[in-house]
């Protein structure tokens, strides 16, 4: 496939935007926890379909099932999220979302590593209907989970009130502004670092070992130590300042590719954009979820991550013909001043921010 290709797969990333539009049924109706099962149950038939169709030779149903499965992901997100802040008291929300980021550091060495890693031997059909497994086992643990009931609202105050409401909000549009900027640079160089250590002459093992095994691990610890220094520190100050950490780390890229390193210097830019992706992460997310009501937390944190998966969606799209256009080294160095477009907004966004100690 060419890199343009490759971009273009990231418009499959569009429920994540769009999903602002049903969030409010997740905060109307029913319990989270039964979104989020039937949400994977729906991944799950996906996953045993797939394999009947030729990626090589893609069809419509191909395309349909992938936007399906898509759909219902974006699904969960909302229940997920939802339910977190439900259970969180103030203070809490960067510890959990440490927790919550390395777990889904986890979620890629099974989905992104071992799958993977099996096809090779077992087949990609067997690969598919072992996530259908998966994802099928993971619907009946959610099930499992404690009950939440939601927040109570005002009466007669709709989601969609709620959301109105909490848009005119002093400094509103400068926080969404900073919401959709805060990761385009990590969002604009992501879907070019697999091609770019192809064309460096990785295997696919050492792709797999690099990003899933190597990096994961980096991940994992800088969204753990992400989490915990957001709580002692405050959300503001973190999120600035690994903002900053999380930018520098799109130059060593930009050096491998332009000076060279070989394998060695592919590993270290890799640990170094992982580890500082899991710190500015962590942050990230404690934010949206601080600037949330409980009430309406599916809406509002539907449309924060949605602004989010936009800057995903666009900056990936367009990233093949940036890369093609530039060149690997110009174009790493690029996406380092775009992670920096969001920080003029920070003086609105602090005034959203209430730091206060996490709970014992």
């Amino acid at each position: 496939m060419s890199l343009q290709e490759i971009g273009l797969l990231s418009l499959l990333g569009l429920p994540w935007t769009l999903k602002v539009l049903w969030a409010p049924l997740v905060d109307r109706f029913g319990e989270r926890r039964h979104w989020i099962a039937g949400a994977l149950a729906v991944m799950a038939v996906c996953m045993l379909v797939l394999p009947a169709e030729d990626p090589a030779h893609a069809s419509f149903w191909l395309w349909a099932l992938l936007l399906v499965f898509t759909t219902a992901s974006a699904t969960q997100d909302i229940a997920i999220d939802a339910y977190t802040i439900g259970l969180l008291e103030p203070g809490e929300e960067g510890v959990a979302n440490g927790i919550r980021s390395a777990a889904y550091r986890v979620a890629l060495i099974a989905g992104g590593g071992v799958l993977v890693a099996l096809a090779g031997t077992l087949g990609w059909r067997a690969v598919f209907w072992t996530a259908a497994v998966l994802l099928a086992g993971l619907a009946l643990v959610a099930l499992r989970a404690p009950p939440l009931a939601p927040a109570a609202a005002p009466r007669g105050e709709s989601p969609v009130a709620g959301l109105a409401a909490w848009l005119g909000r002093r400094g509103a549009p400068f926080v969404l502004a900073f919401v959709l900027l805060y990761k385009l640079g990590d969002a604009s160089m992501g879907p070019m670092v697999k091609p770019f250590w192809l064309d460096r002459g990785l295997s696919v093992e050492e792709i797999g070992f690099v990003s899933t095994t190597l990096g994961v691990v980096a991940s994992l610890v800088g969204a753990l130590l992400g989490g915990y220094a957001t709580s002692r520190i405050g959300i503001f100050r973190a999120i600035w300042m690994f903002g900053v950490l999380q930018a520098v780390s799109n130059l060593g890229y930009a050096a491998v590719a332009e000076i060279g390193g070989g394998r060695s210097g592919i590993y270290a830019a890799s640990l170094v954009e992982s580890f500082t992706g899991g710190l500015g992460t962590a942050s990230f997310l404690a934010f949206l979820m601080h600037v949330c009501d409980k009430r309406f937390a599916a809406t509002q944190y539907a449309l924060l991550s949605a602004l989010f998966g936009l800057t995903r969606t666009l900056a990936g799209a367009a990233s093949g013909w940036a890369a093609t256009s530039l060149g690997y080294a110009a174009f790493f160095t690029f996406t380092f001043a775009l992670s920096f477009l969001a920080f003029p907004l920070l003086p609105w966004v602090r005034s959203w921010i209430h730091d206060r100690p996490a709970p014992a």
